[in-house]
């Protein structure tokens, strides 16, 4: 482990550093302030890269599993008046729970069937993560806070009594058994209710009113009419920097350039801004409520949820497993990288943190700083508990403003582009009535609003239902013949038993076999390692690939790229009608396969073969 130290440590170093504004953006954003979010940088990092499965990994909490943290914190706390303290034991309880499923799911050997999820339904998810952190730092950045707006705050004070009173009762029936005593009891207890408990009432309803994407618009001309200009002026000036300082040099994050310059002048110069909420001083201190208030009454109607988060922080994780990969010529073992994810977030849960996954940009930055090994990800996760333990003061200070900056650019940067430009260009498959449409854009979009205005859960399973579906009925509509993309020994086919003995070195033969879709892109993307170092031409029959869906699309993309990086010449035969439209849409024909290197069959082929390959290898 300590074998490239030196470069793990800068490694660390370097990733910590870019994880210190975002960990605090994160805990901010998630309803339970920033020391929740770098409790959770700290252990996450440190003991998923201790127990996970891949070397250069770089976990934390992460702009998805911060906003499924967000939604699940914000209705644990409806159900407890808004009061964090009530709420807590039971938020951490379902983190913990959450952690502890990923354990089992790595145990179980789960890791190998992520790769299952169909790139329409990540990429309506992932834009949907970018809409919802987007909209909702519109009112912090502007300075609006609802439940302090005494005007909008009054709208609710009716539904407060009644919500205050139906507690009472509820409490008073007990196990749901109304008696005429039960009714004097809440009498007594509503006497005593005093305009203090109305008016927290009302902003805890206000809050939960004005929260999520539609809550934020429909407070939003409010909003616009009280904006606090200069909590504007700092958010602004962070993107600003964030942006631009970019273009100057990427040597240092300007996330963190953007967070000590907009707070140090601040600061400096005495402006009234708000500041986050005081980061407490000292070591994290292990939370028993988790354990000593645990009612399976209280946690049983979030199991469903835990499980998702798990799944959620799985998918997140792998993904940055397979960016790690391609970045160091590795191999993670992804049901390990599972067990270490659980057990950070199990970790961080029991000291307080929010839950977190393998994060991509921190982790790219680690790589390139030098580090190799897990030892990397641990002390980035050091750094950070250095940072608490010696500047938690300092950083109570930055503006609240400030990090509502960082997590616009956070939401702009995590959406997916590259399948919102495809969305014109991909095949419109379906009829609805006279419209012709096309299904993975329905996919997309479907769970891009779902997420956004219901619920991000919900929205990823129908994304997943409606797939599968659709995936079934064309793959019974094109073929019953069974898939066979596999990264297997290439037997040849009955037209190429006389290709010339002496080229068989030179040029190296493909066969796709059944549909490219999104269970087989793992097996494709192989390919680049089944090639010998021999071979300077690469032949990819398609004869028998009926249908190529979005996920076969971007697979075939990269494996292209990256046999274009090595020199190495490719050739289609037999490419059919839908895959052929498929890779026109996004340019891979003409751009990576020239029109002169698609064949109509194998005989066409081999004539420029034996015109344009020479023996080098024997000769």
């Amino acid at each position: 482990m300590f074998k490239h130290f030196r470069g793990d440590l800068f490694g660390g170093i370097t990733a910590g550093i870019v994880a210190l504004p975002l960990a605090l953006a994160f805990g901010v954003s998630s309803g339970l302030g920033p020391s929740a979010g770098l409790y959770g940088a700290i252990f996450i990092s440190f003991f998923a890269a201790l127990f996970g499965g891949t070397n250069t990994q770089i976990s934390g909490p992460t702009a998805p599993m911060t906003a499924v943290s967000m939604v699940i914190i914000g209705g644990i706390m409806a159900v407890h008046d808004g009061d964090v303290n009530k709420a807590l034991p039971i938020i951490l309880a379902v983190f913990l729970l959450a952690g502890l499923m990923q354990i089992g799911l790595g145990l179980i050997g789960l890791g190998k069937y992520i790769k299952y999820i169909p790139y329409p339904v990540v990429s309506g998810f992932m834009t949907a993560i970018g809409v919802i952190i987007l909209v909702t730092q519109i009112l912090p950045a502007v300075g609006y806070y609802p439940k302090e707006d005494e005007e909008y705050v009054s709208q609710f004070k009716a539904a407060a009594e009644e919500e205050i009173l139906e507690n009472i009762l509820k409490e008073e029936a007990g196990e749901g058994i109304l008696v005429l005593e039960d009714f004097e009891e809440t009498i007594k207890r509503a006497n005593k209710i005093t305009q203090e408990d109305m008016q927290k009432e009302a902003k805890t309803l206000a809050a939960k009113d004005a929260s999520g994407v539609l809550g934020t618009i429909k407070v939003l001309p409010r909003a616009l009419q009280n904006v606090n200009w200069l909590e504007l002026g700092l958010a602004l000036a962070t993107i600003f920097i964030i942006y631009g300082f970019k273009r100057i040099t990427t040597a240092v994050p300007s996330t963190l350039v953007a967070l000590i310059v907009v707070s140090g002048l601040a600061y400096a110069l005495g402006w009234g801004y708000r500041p986050i909420e005081k980061i407490p001083e000292g070591l994290p201190i292990l939370r028993m409520d988790i354990f000593t208030q645990f009612k399976l009454a209280s946690l049983t109607p979030y199991i469903f949820t835990a499980l998702t988060l798990s799944l959620l922080g799985a998918i997140d994780s792998l993904l940055t497993s397979v960016v790690a990969d391609n970045m160091t010529q590795t191999k993670h073992k992804p049901n390990k990288e599972l067990v270490g994810q659980g057990i950070g977030n199990s970790i961080a849960a029991m000291f307080g943190g929010i839950p977190g996954a393998g994060a991509t940009i921190r982790t790219v930055v680690n790589i390139n700083s030098g580090g190799k090994t897990r030892l990397s990800g641990m002390i980035a996760g050091l750094l950070l508990l250095v940072i608490l333990l010696a500047l938690g003061p300092v950083a109570s200070q930055i503006p609240a403003a400030v990090l509502a900056g960082i997590l616009v650019t956070v939401g702009i940067g995590v959406m997916d582009y590259k399948g919102l430009k495809a969305i014109p260009y991909l095949p419109k498959d379906i009829k609805l009535g006279p419209l012709k449409l096309s299904s993975e854009v329905i996919i997309m979009l479907v769970v891009l609003i779902l997420s956004s205005v219901w619920n991000l859960v919900y929205a990823v399973g129908i994304g997943l239902v409606i797939a599968s579906l659709m995936f079934m009925k064309k793959i019974g509509d094109l073929t019953a013949t069974r898939s066979d993309v596999k990264p297997l020994k290439e037997e040849a086919w009955e037209d190429e038993k006389d290709f010339p003995a002496k080229l068989r070195e030179e040029v190296f033969i493909k066969h796709i076999k059944g549909p490219l879709f999104f269970g087989s892109t793992s097996d494709f993307q192989q390919l680049a390692e089944q090639i010998p170092d021999t071979a300077s031409n690469v032949v990819i029959r398609l004869d028998r690939m009926q249908y190529m869906d979005q996920s076969g699309l971007y697979a075939m993309e990269d494996v292209l790229q990256d046999l274009k990086k090595k020199d190495i010449n490719v050739m289609f035969v037999g490419i059919l009608d839908q895959p052929k439209y498929m890779m026109e849409r996004i340019d891979i024909i003409p751009d990576l396969i020239p029109r002169e290197s698609i064949f109509e069959d194998f005989k066409e082929c081999l004539a420029w073969i034996k015109e344009n390959v020479k023996d080098t290898v024997s000769s």
